[in-house]
């Protein structure tokens, strides 16, 4: 953690919405005339689509079904430990990106499925914000917790997790049901060991409950709405959080244990600003008393 450039990092897995999350951090961070240095998980995969093919060819005929870019095994977990260690001691770093279809592409001139080359962060940032699979891994290797400053984990549950991403993955990038479904299966054994431990590492937990029927998400032809969810608000330490204010701002929602709040889900981007914005201005603020 480092007071003078500090770390936000926001955790989830593919499909869990931590893109929509990132979009009110931007909400945030215009308002409050803060420049953020955004790096994506995605950029710190090991390999790029051909080479993962054959990663998971090998693996596979070696007998191991387990293998996934959720693995810590298919990620540069020590390289983004570098980032986020030297952003947090002079406030520079180096980030690329992983180029998902042919719109990326034309941005970047890279071809889909490749990374761009590394490049250097822009001077003068105010903090750097991750989004991605591993922002607050903890294992044998690498502590990425103890590196940021605030820790976001997005994690709906499984079901509408999995619609979420099937839904995704069909509309953008053209993959059949059956073979998302095969990757969820593929996945599964690091989403238990390397994805779900990183939740008791993060500050704040929001996870989307949908109040209608997700019992068979292979064949959902919808995914549920804001309006047929709630969300489930953890605080990692309740100190210092005004829970009477936030329920008296956030209409329907109610406090289900001492850490714990329930908001309606069309309620999500209005709870964020008023949980997010005082957290982040004290970050800022700290910044630049250092």
């Amino acid at each position: 953690m480092s007071k003078k450039y500090p770390i936000i990092s926001v955790t989830g897995s593919s499909g869990a919405g931590t893109s929509t999350v990132k979009h009110t951090f931007d909400q945030i961070f215009r308002r409050e005339g803060i420049t953020a240095v955004s790096i994506e998980g995605d950029a710190f995969h090991r390999f790029n689509r051909a080479d993962m093919k054959d990663e998971l060819a090998r693996r596979q005929a070696a007998g191991d079904m387990t293998f996934s870019h959720f693995s810590y095994e298919a990620n540069e977990l020590e390289e983004l430990q570098r980032v986020f260690r030297e952003y947090g001691e002079t406030g520079k770093g180096r980030t690329r990106t992983y180029v998902h279809d042919a719109g990326e592409a034309a941005k970047t001139g890279v071809a889909p499925g490749n990374f761009t080359a590394w490049a250097p962060f822009a001077d003068d940032s105010d903090l750097l914000f991750y989004e991605g699979l591993h922002g607050a891994v903890v294992n044998d290797t690498v502590n990425l917790a103890a590196l940021a400053d605030l820790k976001i984990g997005v994690v709906p549950v499984i079901n509408l997790e999995w619609i979420q991403k099937i839904h995704r993955d069909r509309a953008h990038r053209g993959y059949s049901t059956e073979a998302v479904t095969d990757t969820i299966l593929r996945r599964m054994h690091a989403y238990v060991h390397c994805i779900t431990p990183q939740f008791t590492e993060t500050d704040i937990n929001f996870q989307r409950v949908p109040v209608v029927d997700t019992s068979n998400p292979f064949i959902a032809r919808w995914i549920p709405t804001p309006d047929e969810s709630l969300v489930v608000i953890r605080f990692k330490s309740p100190r210092g959080i005004d829970f009477p204010y936030l329920t008296a701002m956030i209409a329907g929602s109610w406090m289900s244990r001492a850490n714990s709040i329930v908001i309606p889900g069309n309620k999500l981007d209005l709870a964020m600003q008023l949980i997010l914005t005082p957290l982040i201005e004290r970050l800022i603020r700290d910044a630049k008393r250092a």
